[in-house]
Order: structure tokens, then sequence, then C-alpha cells
């Protein structure tokens, strides 16, 4: 679903009325503010959302590429909601889960924060990125939920050096079966564009917010902007196959 931006309020979904916690994935992995992280105002209207209907544990969830503390990056960005609870990846407790996928592309289990696993509804927000000519969008962002100690923790080409190297597409691809996800939320205010990393870019006014579950989500935006991105297509066809085996 397509939102114009400037009259965006989020719609709760009916399963958060149940939920006794909601977990937030924003982007955050640096200071710099929207559109290259998620910005505040838009993490602010879904909280407030949130609270309309529920009273649930809301916790926000993420972590830096080489490790460093996420909590002085909460701070610049403005994450400072009352009754939310704020979470680094590196202090949580990890727990090692199986990729159900029957063959997996790269990756056959992954080290998770085990806090996404006792929450009962889990939401990806980032910005609307296009780096290198490909998009980087909800499904994406799930990556920073992996802990750098346990990935390389090199800053690198994005940082966790070994997951690159099997081909990050893929790896993304495993980890958006593994990690279940319920909805993704694409800021699209503005867009940002960048042909050399994910921090510096061009700015576009752009004035669309996208909302769905990740992988259509992502579909939305990409077929909405002309561009493309490879896990995309990774995720389709091993959806085929996998529904195709059940």
């Amino acid at each position: 679903m397509i939102f114009n931006a400037s009259k965006f309020v989020f719609k709760v979904p009916s399963a958060i009325s149940r939920a006794r916690r909601v977990l937030i994935k924003p982007n955050a992995s640096n200071s710099l503010p929207y559109p290259v992280t998620t910005s505040r105002e838009l993490l602010s209207l879904i909280i407030d959302g949130i609270r309309q209907v529920s009273d649930a544990d809301i916790l926000l969830l993420d972590g830096t590429p080489g490790g460093d503390p996420i909590y002085p990056i909460y701070k610049a960005l403005g994450y400072d909601f009352p009754r939310v609870i704020l979470l680094d990846v590196k202090d949580c407790i990890w727990v090692e889960v199986d990729n159900p996928l029957p063959k997996p592309l790269a990756v056959s289990t992954f080290f998770i924060p085990n806090v996404i696993l006792s929450s009962d509804y889990l939401i990806s927000v980032t910005p609307l990125k296009i780096v290198k000519d490909m998009a980087s969008l909800s499904v994406m962002n799930l990556l920073s939920l992996l802990p750098s100690s346990k990935y390389g923790g090199e800053i690198g080409e994005g940082g966790w050096p070994a997951l690159y190297n099997l081909g990050i597409d893929k790896v993304v691809t495993d980890l958006y079966f593994t990690l279940p996800f319920d909805l993704g939320i694409i800021e699209g205010r503005q867009k940002f564009v960048s042909q050399e990393n994910s921090t510096r870019g061009e700015i576009e006014k752009y004035d669309k917010v996208f909302v769905d579950e990740p992988y259509q989500v992502d579909t939305e935006a990409v077929q909405a902007l002309s561009i493309k991105t490879n896990y995309l297509e990774w995720i389709n066809e091993a959806k085929m196959e996998f529904e195709g085996e059940g």
C-alpha cells in the first residue's frame, strides 16, 4: 500500500491489539539524520498508533556494523520515546535459529537476538534508499539485527565481510525466511540516492510511504521507482520452491 507521506496516518494492524510485545527495527546504524536513517517523526507516529490500541511493551532494536554502542546514536537521532525500551543488538542474548528453507541459499543457521523470538509483532522501518543503483529497503534493514561479533564486525563493505563474501543478496534472502517480520514500512518523504555508500548521496523529494509485509512492500517500492534489487528476485524464487514443496 502506498500513501502520501504528508497525509500519512499509521493504521494499526489488528494483530497488534492482541500483542504483548511489539518490536520495531529502525534503520539506525549511524547518527546521520533522515533520509540516511529512520526519522524520529515516523517512529513517533507508529508508536502513538500502537499506544491507541495496545498497552504492549514496545521495543526498539538495532545494532552497528562495527559493534560500537547504539545508544549514542539513538540519542543523536532523538529516539527518546516514553515507555519504549531501547535495545542494542550487541547486548542481547543470542540464539541460533535454523533457516526454514529446505535448501538455504547461503546460511543454514543464524545467531539472532532472543528478544525477536519473544516478540509478538515485528516491524521493519527504513528510509527509501538507492545505493549503487540498487534498492536497500525493509528486508535489507534486517541485516543489522545480526551480532557483529559473530559475523566479522569489520566496517568495510557495509560490515559483515564474511556474509558479503557468501553473496549478500542470498544471505538477506535466507534472513528474510528465518526472521518472520510482520510489517515493513518504507519512509519515502525523501529519496536518498548514492553511487558511493549508504551515508553520502543526493536527496530528492518523493512524498510517499509504503506499508505492507516486508517482501511485498519492497516489491511495491521498486516497481513504483522502476529500479531493481537482487534479493527480491531470490526471495521470489525461494518462495515458489518453498511453497511448492509445502
